[in-house]
C-alpha cells in the first residue's frame, strides 16, 4: 500500500536516492562507532541525540520544548526512546525502508500483453 502511494506521487527515484544516502550514512556511523570502540577498549555507541547535538547545536536543545508544546505525552512515549536509540541502527533501518518503498512494482503473473 505504501509503495503504491509513493509511486502515485512520483517519488520512487527520490525515495531510492534518499534511502541510499541514509543507508550509507548508517554504514559510516557503524564504522565510526566501531573505530571509537576499538580505540577506547569499550563499546561506544552514538545515539540519535548525540548526533543531533553534533549537527544542530542550537536547535537540538529546543526540540523537547517544541514536541511538548504540541503534545506533552509525545516526548515520553515516542521521541525520547527514539533519541536514545543508536544512530547507526536508525539510519540503516530508515535507509532500507526508503529503498523498499522506492523499488519498482512487479509485473503480474499471467498478464497477457496481446489484445
Amino acid at each position: 500500500m505504501l509503495r503504491s502511494v509513493a509511486s502515485f506521487l512520483g517519488l520512487p527515484f527520490l525515495s531510492r536516492a534518499l534511502g541510499l544516502l541514509i543507508l550509507a550514512g548508517g554504514f559510516v556511523q557503524v564504522v565510526y562507532d566501531g573505530a571509537r570502540s576499538i580505540a577506547n577498549n569499550a563499546l561506544r555507541v552514538t545515539t540519535v541525540s548525540d548526533l543531533l547535538f553534533a549537527l544542530f547545536k542550537d536547535k537540538a536543545s529546543a526540540l523537547q520544548g517544541a514536541v511538548e508544546g504540541v503534545a506533552p505525552w509525545l516526548w515520553q512515549v515516542l521521541v525520547l526512546p527514539l533519541t536514545l536509540a543508536p544512530a547507526a541502527a536508525i539510519g540503516l533501518l530508515l535507509g532500507a525502508t526508503l529503498l523498499w518503498l522506492g523499488q519498482p512494482g512487479r509485473e503480474p503473473i499471467g498478464f497477457v500483453m496481446r489484445p
